[in-house]
């Protein structure tokens, strides 16, 4: 290998880092979402995202809510919470059928979504899959 080829390996590995010490580190908390834009900003500026699409009057939703704040507390990932009843047009657009229903996006794309009561190991071993 030339020194001009190491040295551009060089470079392409310090832009790598710099670009991954500007993302912004995911919340030790759930983030409540207040709006589509909050959404879309949180789904992108993330590298691994939880959304759980809950209503307050669900019982299963107020039983999953300490895990996914231990989940926002444990994993690299972030945690937002989309209430379907403000937001219908969200929980349609992602195909929410029943609540709760959570929504994993990695790199701003969703990749995998799973209905129902979830215990924290079974998100947890979600999100690792991405993170």
């Amino acid at each position: 290998m030339s020194e001009d080829e190491l040295e551009s390996i060089r470079q392409e590995k310090r832009e790598a880092i710099v670009e991954n010490a500007a993302a912004p580190d995911a919340p030790d908390e759930p983030i409540h979402v207040g709006s589509v834009e909050e959404f879309s900003t949180v789904t992108t500026d993330h590298g691994v995202v939880l959304v759980d699409f809950y209503a307050d009057w669900c019982g299963p939703c107020n039983m999953l809510e300490p895990v996914v704040e231990s989940v926002a507390a444990n994993t690299e990932a972030a945690v937002a919470k989309v209430d379907i009843d403000e937001h219908q047009g969200l929980a349609s657009q992602y195909g929410v059928r029943s609540v709760p229903t959570l929504v994993l996006f990695a790199d701003g794309e969703q990749v995998e979504q799973v209905v129902g009561m979830q215990d924290e190991a079974a998100l947890t071993r979600l999100v690792d899959r991405y993170a």
